[in-house]
């Protein structure tokens, strides 16, 4: 091992991340940018305004879903239980579906949402947040709780 890869792993492991690899740069790194992407759009749809501020000629909205999809997609696609799947292909349709109902199901919980709660933007701003943190940790646990069925079994 090189001087320069071994300064690598003494950071990473200093900071509690992984080492740059191209399986953790997919399956590690990508899906850990997206949760950024998945916070930003629930504030976006819950308020608006914000982005408007920051951006005020473009909408990011689609910038900020397609990075969403892109890292649960891989997040999907790399857990254990999907390793089942046999064809490649279905395996990575499923990935696609699961990321998209979750995705486009978190768009539309903060849509209705939005539209039930009063004009607030910083209470619609804490909501987003945090009902994209409740939608996020119940589908790490149900992926978990897959995988957990997967490796009891395979026992």
């Amino acid at each position: 091992m090189t001087e320069a890869a071994a300064n690598q792993q003494s950071l990473c492991k200093t900071l509690g991340l992984k080492p740059l690899t191209k399986e953790n740069i997919l399956f590690y790194y990508i899906p850990v940018q997206s949760m950024v992407s998945y916070a930003a759009l629930s504030v976006n749809v819950m308020n608006p305004s914000i982005a408007i501020r920051l951006l005020p000629k473009r909408d990011v909205t689609n910038f900020l879903l397609v990075h969403t999809l892109l890292g649960t997609t891989l997040y999907f696609y790399s857990r254990p239980h999907m390793a089942l799947v046999a064809s490649g292909q279905k395996r990575a349709a499923y990935s696609i579906v699961g990321s998209a109902l979750f995705s486009f199901g978190s768009v539309l919980v903060w849509a209705v949402l939005r539209s039930a709660i009063p004009r607030n933007n910083a209470a619609a701003t804490i909501l987003g947040l945090s009902s994209g943190a409740v939608l996020a940790k119940l589908t790490y646990d149900y992926l978990d709780s897959n995988d957990k069925l997967v490796v009891a079994k395979k026992n």
